[in-house]
């Protein structure tokens, strides 16, 4: 133990404590500055992610498809969730796994057919930009949405890089962020001219390992009383487990998520990535049918 001489030593003197802004003042002041908070942009912003799919302002969207595009196969599957109600097309291109041995995505090929089945069912897709140096492909493919994942949270370059593009951006909230972090990471995109972010909260690590990370439901209805930004539910990467994906998915539209990004694969056991968390076509149309049921719940 601190000996209470010793304590003494270690408090600040009374004229450094007056002279010092408290952490909690500055943290405020800065948070009235930036430009995701809702004291700057009192209104719900709206994006156009294309054909027509709008996300926040009260428009909601459920993105859907598999983990990694391992062939063709995308094209069907895409109708499948289309049909079941899915409003945007997701797919892994350039896969960051955490083995390297690990399949690691068809790249350039798997976005030509994410583009493909855009065209054939009219939605947009979302993927995930790895590296910079892939930025200009995905621009001029026209990919609609570019993803940020968990692991580039705060690679700042690679967020300036897509802050400085016109294409909007969903922003994957680190296994270890701070929702402070999280919005402070969509500053450094929106600070370099691109408005168009969306937040997604993904689960982070905590000492529960039930699920394979702890889906953080409470950063929905903060992120939606201090931004203005859409936020976007992956229960998906939260749950590791396809038992839990529904039930996560329904909590986050109870909270007021302005959309879901869900996991769907038409083989989940013969899946090349995260098939164990997978919904198969049939059960994410049931999953739909919940959904539509809590937003007429709470949309009237």
């Amino acid at each position: 133990m601190i000996s209470a001489p010793e304590h003494r030593q270690l408090r600040p003197s009374t004229e450094s404590r007056v002279r010092t802004p408290s952490t909690h003042s500055l943290k405020e002041a800065c948070m009235r500055a930036i430009l995701t908070s809702r004291e700057s942009h009192p209104a719900d912003t709206c994006i156009d992610v294309g054909y027509g799919v709008k996300i926040g302002g009260g428009n909601f969207a459920v993105i859907a498809g598999p983990c990694s595009v391992e062939g063709e196969s995308l094209l069907s599957l895409a109708h499948d969730v289309r049909l079941a109600g899915a409003t945007m097309l997701r797919g892994g291109a350039f896969k960051p796994r955490t083995s390297p041995y690990d399949f690691q995505g068809l790249g350039t090929r798997a976005l030509e057919l994410l583009m493909e089945a855009s065209h054939q069912e009219h939605i947009p897709v979302v993927v995930e930009l790895t590296q910079e140096a892939l930025l200009d492909t995905y621009l001029e493919l026209g990919i609609h949405v570019i993803q940020i994942g968990a692991r580039n949270a705060q690679n700042f370059s690679l967020l300036k890089a897509v802050g400085k593009t016109q294409t909007p951006v969903l922003l994957k909230r680190g296994m270890g962020s701070t929702i402070e972090e999280l919005l402070l990471a969509a500053e450094y995109i929106m600070r370099e001219g691109n408005r168009k972010v969306l937040v997604c909260e993904r689960g982070i690590r905590t000492f529960e390992d039930s699920t394979r990370y702890t889906f953080d439901v409470s950063a929905i209805p903060v992120v939606k009383h201090d931004s203005h930004l859409p936020i976007i539910a992956d229960p998906s990467h939260a749950a590791g487990t396809a038992a839990y994906v529904a039930d996560l998915a329904c909590a986050a539209v109870a909270a007021g998520a302005d959309g879901l990004e869900i996991e769907v694969h038409a083989d989940p056991p013969h899946a090349l990535s995260d098939g164990e968390q997978a919904l198969t076509p049939a059960e994410f149309s049931q999953l739909m049918q919940r959904v539509r049921s809590i937003r007429e719940a709470l949309c009237g």
